[in-house]
């Protein structure tokens, strides 16, 4: 892709790196919990050599997903903060869905949609680790009641966490000009400047 000198950068290639780490665990971690989750999904575990080799990579790749997501989000939390210019821009997201975005409340780089995003996948990496933690039961030696407990509510995380990344897979493909920014770091500035104004003001200066 031929690049212009007058895009924005928006990502870092180490911050683009992590993200696509996380995303790849999270496509490893969503196949293969599938396949433990109901007898029709079980044919998955062949992507991982077999049922035995699945119960083994799960967990771990669960380690190292949380880990490179705990990174990303350390480096990202405080510009997820809620503003008041958020919850405005919530309150008329069906402007937003309907495409007449023109005249949302300014936004900074990340807007309320994908705050709410952000701190929702927090909480569900959460509880995604705290239960899968309590079923390992190689490490710990836990009564099979709470064991049993955290099953079901890793189940439960695990059905959040692929709601809100299906949730935000979409929302990048239906708005225009996103996805570049995670493949070469970049953003045009017509872009910048529709969907995060405060954010491109900040960059160039442009008060128009």
């Amino acid at each position: 892709m031929r690049r212009n000198p007058h895009d924005l950068p928006r990502y870092t290639a180490s911050e683009r790196l992590n993200h696509w780490i996380v995303g790849i665990c999270f496509i490893l971690l969503a196949l293969s919990g599938l396949a433990f989750f109901h007898p029709a999904f079980y044919p998955l575990t062949m992507l991982f050599g077999g049922g035995p080799w699945t119960r083994i990579l799960h967990p771990y790749v669960g380690v190292v997903m949380f880990v490179f997501f705990m990174v990303m989000a350390l480096r990202f939390a405080s510009l997820n903060l809620i503003e008041k210019r958020d919850i405005e821009w919530l309150k008329n997201v069906n402007k937003m869905v309907d495409g007449n975005d023109h005249n949302m409340p300014e936004q900074g780089k990340y807007n309320g949609g994908q705050k709410v995003l952000f701190w929702g996948l927090v909480i569900g990496m959460l509880l995604l680790i705290i239960s899968g933690v309590m079923m390992w039961r190689a490490w710990l030696n836990l009564p099979v009641g709470l064991v049993r407990f955290a099953s079901v509510l890793h189940a439960v995380a695990a059905v959040w966490m692929i709601g809100l990344i299906i949730l935000h897979v979409y929302a990048a493909i239906w708005t225009r000009g996103t996805i570049r920014a995670m493949l070469y770091g970049t953003v045009t500035r017509a872009w910048a400047k529709q969907h995060h104004r405060g954010w491109y003001r900040k960059m160039t200066g442009d008060n128009s």
